[in-house]
């Protein structure tokens, strides 16, 4: 085979492989934060039940 044919391959590829890397991260990022943030949003929930429901008052 022709070394031109396989630097034409590599050059054809590589910038399909950075493009779907790059995809991946952002994609990635993104659902990291969105799994973050809901678990802050469940604790804070969870702490402002607490804070409605208050200890009971013994009758």
């Amino acid at each position: 085979m022709n070394a031109d044919f396989w630097w034409n391959a590599l050059y054809s590829v590589t910038p399909v492989t950075l493009v779907g890397l790059i995809f991946w991260f952002v994609m990635r990022s993104i659902i990291r934060a969105d799994r973050t943030e809901r678990k802050v949003y469940a604790q804070i929930e969870a702490e402002e039940r607490a804070k409605l429901e208050g200890p009971k008052a013994e009758v």
